[in-house]
């Protein structure tokens, strides 16, 4: 098994800064994405951004210019620096990993952290 463990959400005012961060530990080869998603109560999940093993990463239109996305490989640990935040970015945002064992692909996701963009 997996586990993923995110962190670092919370309450912030417009134009405000924070930085969530996801371990994934457990039953891991190799893993071939990291990436962060986001729900918004009565919306469809989405991703935020994404980041694969070779660095390569992607981000939502919305957020690009001022979402960052990097990881730290040796700590199967990912981070999303947010800055700007608008109200619309409040939402869950839940970690996804894609990792491998013993040739099998294995989709993980994180219990989720709420951040909340509001004066």
């Amino acid at each position: 098994q997996v586990q993923v463990v995110e962190s670092g959400g919370g309450l912030v005012q417009p134009g405000g800064s924070l930085r969530l961060s996801c371990a994934a530990s457990g039953s891991i080869d190799i893993i071939y994405a990291m990436g962060w998603y986001r729900q918004a109560p009565g919306k469809q999940r989405e991703l935020v951004a994404r980041i694969t093993s070779g660095g390569s990463t992607n981000y939502v239109d919305s957020v690009k210019g001022r979402f960052t996305i990097s990881r730290d490989s040796a700590k199967n640990t990912v981070y999303l620096q947010m800055n700007s935040l608008k109200p619309e970015d409040t939402a869950v945002y839940y970690c996804n990993t894609l990792t491998g064992l013993v040739g099998a692909l294995h989709n993980n996701w994180g219990q989720g952290t709420q951040v909340t963009v509001s004066s």
